[in-house]
């Protein structure tokens, strides 16, 4: 299994891509970009080559869903398993996700202290990427 290293992650809030940073990289120790929109995300996420995606559904331009499909328009982002983080969490919003091809959801808000965990048991039900 391929270890989970580099973490792409998508939001446009500066206070919740701040919490997330240290959970990440200080609780998780992961490598983190963090982009404040779909079009940053698209803009480096080759150059950046993540491991995995974390994407914010609900942002100002392109949402999330959007994001989603144009990342797997690139050759090298193509199989990037991408995580959704949301508020909007019922069940038929989940399996909508999913059906968009999302490997899973973390709902938030989310605990700072956890978020890596979750990142990798979700990393890890896949396969490891």
């Amino acid at each position: 299994m391929k270890a989970l290293q580099r973490v792409l992650y998508v939001e446009d809030e500066p206070d919740i891509q701040a919490v997330a940073r240290v959970a990440l990289e200080m609780v998780g120790g992961f490598s983190v970009e963090i982009c404040s929109s779909g079009e940053d995300a698209l803009r480096i996420a080759e150059g950046f080559s993540p491991d995995i995606v974390l994407l914010d559904v609900m942002m100002p331009g392109m949402d999330g869903p959007t994001t989603l499909a144009r990342l797997r328009e690139l050759p090298a982002l193509s199989m990037t398993p991408v995580i959704f983080m949301t508020a909007r969490i019922q069940q038929h919003e989940v399996k909508e996700y999913e059906s968009i091809g999302a490997v899973g959801v973390i709902p938030k808000p989310f605990d700072p202290m956890t978020l890596s965990d979750q990142v990798r048991a979700l990393w890890a039900e896949r396969g490891g990427g």
